[in-house]
This record gives C-alpha cells, structure tokens and sequence, in this order.
C-alpha cells in the first residue's frame, strides 16, 4: 500500500512540474489573477460555478475571497451559484440541470463581472450555458479545466487547462491555481 500512496503522491506532482514548467500556462495564471484584481477593484464581483468535487472547489475559492485568504481585510464580493439548494432544486425542477447556472447568472450578473467555471473534461452543458449568458451581459469568462479544455474552450475568454485527463490530479491543480490567484489577488489589492 505504501508504494500505491507514493505513486499517487507521484502523480499529482507530476501534474504540477508540468504547470510550474509550462510558461505559457503561468502566463495565463497571471492574467487570470490581473483581471480578477481589477474586476474586485473597479467594483464587479467574482462568480464560481462547477459540478460535484468541481462545485465543492469553486465554493472553497468563493469564500477565500469573500472570507479571507492570508490578510484580516475587507471581504471581497464572491459566491459559488450552487449554494442556494432551494433555487438550485426548483430551476432544476422546472426547467432542467441544464440552466441552473445561466438562469442565475443572467439574474445576477453585471458587465464586467467574473464567471469561473470548473469542469475537469470542459464539457459540463450547465457551465457552458453560463458562459454563454454570462458573454452576452459583458462578463469575463474563465475556464478552469483539464488538458484539452472541452467545449469550454469555445466560452472562455480565459482558458487554464490543467495538462493532466486525471480528474482527482486536475482538481488538485485546480485548487492549487485557484489559491495561487487567491493570494496575489489579496497580495495587490491589499
């Protein structure tokens, strides 16, 4: 078991030498954090949305900003669209799991606003919907996803393609790029 453990261990570091070698993808890490600072700065606000483990991480990134991340500062307006059960349970009552994040975001979302949207394969048909909605309002669009980007990769003004097909390695990237931002988000505007 112990050899098990370390191969898995492997292989989420692998991922992450591969990112930390890939300049084109640091490059875009940054313009993600610039763009994000500037949005919170001007005013806007930073939407997350995801499905499953990719929902529990973009609820995890919402509250870094709108709780804390390093600094005791001002909290940063932030939220993951699926935590409102109620609403989440009657749109996709109503209308279907397909919509529950393009309905919210066209309820809430203003241009110049931030949508990131995680998806380890990039095909999630509800994220897509929201990035749709969320160009037609004058949002931002960033995609979080795995290698190939997926039909995400058509919506996103901003693509960071984690280089792995893993789910668990890509989530564990996510998380990582996601704290990366996070911090030197805090870092600029703080």
């Amino acid at each position: 078991m112990q050899q098990e453990i370390k191969k898995i261990i492997q292989s989420s570091i692998d991922v992450k030498q591969h990112i930390l070698t890939d300049l084109t993808l640091i490059e875009k890490i940054g313009t993600v954090t610039r763009l994000i600072a500037d949005a919170f700065a001007a005013g806007n606000k930073v939407l997350f949305c995801g499905n499953g483990g990719s929902a529990a991480d973009a609820q995890h990134l919402a509250a870094e900003f709108s709780g804390r991340f390093y600094s005791d500062r001002d909290p940063l307006p932030s939220e993951a669209l699926h935590c409102n059960s109620s609403y989440m349970t009657a749109v996709a009552n109503d209308y279907g799991y397909d919509v529950v994040y393009s309905r919210i975001v066209k309820g809430t979302g203003k241009p110049g606003d931030v949508l990131v949207g995680l998806s380890t394969s990039g095909n999630s048909v509800n994220i897509i919907k929201a990035m749709e909605q969320a160009r037609e309002i004058g949002m931002i669009c960033v995609g979080l996803t795995g290698e190939g980007g997926g039909k995400m990769k058509a919506v996103c003004d901003h693509l960071i393609n984690v280089p792995s097909s893993d789910t668990p390695r890509i989530q564990e990237s996510h998380i990582m790029i996601g704290h990366i931002i996070c911090q030197l988000v805090e870092e600029q505007l703080f």
